[in-house]
């Protein structure tokens, strides 16, 4: 994973994860964090294919949360909110990006080949197999972060730059 973009990845997989919480135990708990890591990863990698990209959006910062909080109906400005600078970290395209991936199989599978091909995937090994393949265990472990329904506000926003994006076309930060 590139060090530039992990702040972006960490923070809009736990985005999403407060977002949509796990119900279950510890092992719920963790079955969905890979799953949200998963996600996030594949679309920054997608969204930030080159480390030209990712030192851009370490310098700049990726926007935050606040639009997403807003969209989902979360509270982010009650007393908590200072004590949680992360979501600074988190990137609109990032989370509705992964969200996409959460709850569209083909999405998954398409972005994740593509990632494979990239910059960021060079010498590393990679396992995307809990967001391209999940098994009944992850499903029922994400069954609310895997819910198009509950998902879909988060998913369209931004749908439709990730499928023309790994249908070959240049990302346009006017259009994203």
């Amino acid at each position: 994973m590139s060090a530039d973009i992990s702040p972006v990845i960490a923070s809009t997989a736990q985005w999403l994860l407060r977002s949509y919480p796990v119900t279950g135990g510890a092992l719920d708990v963790a079955l969905a964090e890979a799953q949200a890591r998963q996600a996030a990863t594949a679309a920054a990698w997608l969204r930030y294919p080159t480390a030209a990209d990712a030192a851009v959006v370490a310098l700049v910062g990726p926007g935050g949360s606040t639009r997403l909080d807003w969209i989902t109906g979360a509270d982010a400005s009650g007393p908590e909110a200072p004590g949680e600078p992360w979501r600074t970290w988190v990137d609109e395209v990032v989370a509705s990006w992964a969200a996409c991936l959460l709850t569209v199989p083909e999405l998954a599978d398409e972005a994740v080949a593509a990632v494979t091909r990239g910059e960021h995937a060079t010498g590393v090994s990679l396992d995307f197999r809990r967001l391209t393949r999940p098994d009944d265990g992850d499903r029922r472990a994400a069954a609310l972060l895997r819910h198009p329904d509950l998902l879909g506000p988060v998913a369209d926003l931004h749908r439709a730059a990730l499928v023309r994006h790994l249908e070959g076309d240049q990302l346009d930060a006017d259009r994203v």
